[in-house]
């Protein structure tokens, strides 16, 4: 009999929830049994996990196969369909411990609620993330805005806060198991705070965390949304050296009437402003940012706004998806761009996204830089860029080095320290 097998997909939050699931399933002697954490942002996400269910039946019989995640919460009815699958659970039931006393007694459970009706962020404490060097901790869940292209709040729910002292302690019990790198997690980060009782944001969060935990050695911080980006947040930037210089922004497009009419809360002159005050108190800060390709209606011009806008931001790290359309959603009515142009957007963003990470590569040559070590000789600099070394060493590990050039994999360089 075999351990719990856990696969995992989609965001940050996943990786946290992966390891309550490992935990309930372990505490209930849960064996044979495969949970899929699943993420439904696009079509062809679902498509693929559909997919990739199949193939693992058919290479483990014997494994009972448990989904759950936004696919499972979204598509209920769809995956219960499928014969492969023996049970499925809710966003919401997956963090319950008693419901893997069920699956511990019945292999075909069922159990999804209304997410809508969950007003706490549920946050069991866990030890590790399984095979990460950084430790992924959710600091809220769920998301108050309805963007036109999204169904991710009919997963996850409306917004949900994780008590500050909450947070704190899982940090503190994440350092002390030797994790020097600390993310910050959530579906709408910038929110944190606005549904508790009291006067708290992301910024004094942060700032209670600083103070809390001071062997915590690095800060970084989950997608961010423009709208919300304030003094405080830039104040801390500046002052705070232990958040990492990377900053991943939540833009989707560079042109203002398709940003209205993704009902996005910010417009293009926003998000630049927001960057250049960002290299004001953080010179060294590295950008990145999620761009919807062939969003409906999105004209030529249009979208070259969108292409001038990786330039105008700075962006290093580009995040594409070619626009999909997710039944139920108002961008799904909409007129729709030609698949073809879709297509051939995506790929002008991800070749611009190449050569952007290219240039940040040679900005970085003779550079001291730090980095931590993750795993087969690989690290990532406080900017996220992927790191080559020459040897091995220990996860986790903080190195110096001075970057010589780059192979196909990321930087390389000579480890002084």
């Amino acid at each position: 009999m075999n351990d719990p097998e856990i696969k995992t997909y989609g965001c940050r939050l996943n990786f946290y929830e992966s390891e309550v699931i490992r935990k309930f399933a372990k505490n209930n002697n849960l064996k044979n049994k495969i949970f899929i954490n699943s993420c439904a942002v696009t079509n062809k996400t679902v498509s693929d996990l559909k997919t990739e269910i199949r193939k693992l039946k058919r290479e483990k019989p014997e494994s009972k196969i448990i989904l759950t995640g936004c696919a499972a919460q979204i598509h209920t009815e769809e995956f219960k369909e499928m014969e492969e699958i023996d049970s499925v659970l809710g966003n919401k039931e997956k963090l319950e411990e008693s419901t893997y006393l069920s699956l511990s007694s019945n292999n075909n459970v069922t159990k999804v609620s209304d997410i809508f009706e969950e007003t706490k962020a549920s946050s069991p404490i866990v030890e590790k993330i399984e095979n990460k060097i950084r430790g992924f901790v959710q600091i809220q869940n769920g998301c108050d805005h309805r963007c036109t292209f999204c169904i991710i709040p009919y997963g996850r729910g409306n917004s949900r806060s994780v008590e500050p002292l909450d947070i704190v302690n899982q940090i503190k019990i994440l350092v002390e198991k030797n994790y020097k790198e600390i993310v910050l997690t959530g579906v709408d980060l910038t929110s944190y705070g606005d549904d508790l009782n009291k006067k708290t944001n992301l910024a004094e969060l942060i700032k209670l965390i600083l103070k809390s935990v001071p062997s915590l050695k690095r800060l970084r911080l989950s997608s961010l949304d423009v709208a919300e980006i304030g003094s405080a947040i830039l104040k801390l930037l500046e002052k705070e050296k232990r958040i990492l210089p990377h900053i991943h922004l939540s833009l989707q497009a560079g042109d203002n009437m398709i940003l209205k009419r993704m009902k996005r809360r910010h417009s293009r002159e926003d998000a630049i402003n927001i960057v250049k005050q960002i290299k004001l108190v953080r010179p060294e800060t590295v950008f990145g940012a999620d761009l919807i390709a062939g969003f409906p209606t999105e004209t030529e011009d249009m979208f070259l706004n969108t292409v001038k806008l990786v330039d105008e931001c700075d962006l290093t790290f580009l995040h594409v998806f070619p626009f999909s359309p997710r039944t139920g959603t108002p961008a799904a009515r909409m007129p729709q761009v030609d698949k073809k142009v879709i297509k051939e957007r995506a790929k002008i963003l991800r070749n611009l996204g190449e050569k952007k990470l290219s240039e940040h590569f040679e900005k970085l040559k003779n550079k001291r830089i730090s980095v931590i070590v993750e795993n087969n000789n690989r690290a990532r600099t406080d900017g996220f860029a992927k790191v080559s070394l020459d040897k091995e060493y220990p996860s986790g590990k903080i190195l110096n080095m001075i970057v010589t050039g780059k192979n196909k994999f990321g930087l390389i360089g000579k480890v002084i320290a």
